[in-house]
């Protein structure tokens, strides 16, 4: 089946416009319109409902939808195994956008260093697609903070991470802290148990932000509070942006790595999970300064 017809698909399933499809991918709207009739003659269904303008996935086209996004995966690894040669070697890893946050970011630098020639395909979903991709074989490697209970799937305890509750004001008390300008950071389900067992008596936060990274800044922006990993914060702390909430406890998550039980890159993926354990150890690394310009 031609690979570009699997891109249309999956083009016009995102936008649900052909319009914006073919503005995507850089051909005209006819021709889209043109690829997925010969994709629907290929495989003898309708992939998609087109009524008052609006364009559904048929039930057929969502179950396509599933083997579309493998195929395509495949195929990308397969053209990167192909140029590698033999004596390449080739890591696909994804993590869920907590765990970027909590230090993935250095992690793939740090393997970067370590292996050079080491051919990566980095990627960042849900937990659930993040699972998802492992099972069909897209995915070498993943790094999530709720673990899946999958017997197909090895699970491996790779970091504690320490959340801390701080604040731009540094007179604030707990009460004061948890009050207006609160800010509620997603870390997962486990963290919201632990919250709500903690602190059954707070407030509603009226700010709620999935992303770490934004909520700092948005913090160090407008001021206010909320829980951040300790080792991210350091510097902030350090220069007396941000300040510990006296009397605020502190949580602990756990990050996993989880990859398929039978996988031939087994040792290469044993040695970056230590790599990554011994990163979210440290504290973060200081960003680097761009040079002045002349």
């Amino acid at each position: 089946m031609d690979i570009e017809l699997l891109r249309t698909f999956l083009e016009v399933e995102r936008l649900r416009h052909f319009r914006k499809a073919s503005e995507e991918l850089f051909v005209t709207q006819a021709a889209v319109s043109s690829r997925i009739k010969l994709l629907e003659q290929t495989l003898g269904v309708s992939l998609f409902i087109r009524q008052n303008r609006q364009i559904d996935l048929t039930p057929e086209g969502h179950r396509f939808k599933r083997y579309a996004e493998r195929l395509i995966a495949e195929w990308r690894k397969a053209r990167h195994d192909v140029s590698l040669g033999e004596t390449g070697a080739q890591l696909a890893v994804g993590g869920t956008i907590r765990v970027w946050d909590a230090g993935m970011q250095e992690w793939i630098h740090d393997v970067h260093r370590a292996y050079p020639e080491l051919a990566l395909i980095l990627e960042s979903h849900t937990p659930e697609t993040l699972v998802r991709r492992l099972l069909d074989g897209q995915l070498d490697l993943g790094f999530i903070m709720e673990p899946p209970q999958i017997d197909t799937l090895n699970l491996i305890e790779v970091a504690q991470l320490e959340l801390v509750m701080v604040t731009t004001n540094p007179d604030a008390n707990l009460e004061e802290a948890m009050g207006q300008g609160y800010i509620w950071i997603d870390w997962g389900l486990s963290v919201a148990l632990q919250y709500q067992r903690l602190y059954p008596d707070a407030h509603e936060p009226t700010l709620r932000i999935a992303n770490a990274s934004v909520a700092l800044e948005f913090m160090l922006e407008f001021g206010g509070a909320g829980y951040l990993a300790s080792r991210e914060i350091a510097d902030e702390i350090k220069d007396g942006e941000l300040f510990l909430v006296r009397g605020a406890e502190r949580i602990q998550r756990s990050v996993y790595a989880v990859h398929p039980v039978r996988t031939d890159r087994l040792d290469l993926i044993t040695e970056v999970t230590g790599e990554f354990r011994y990163r979210v150890s440290l504290p973060k690394r200081p960003r680097r300064k761009k040079p002045s310009s002349a």
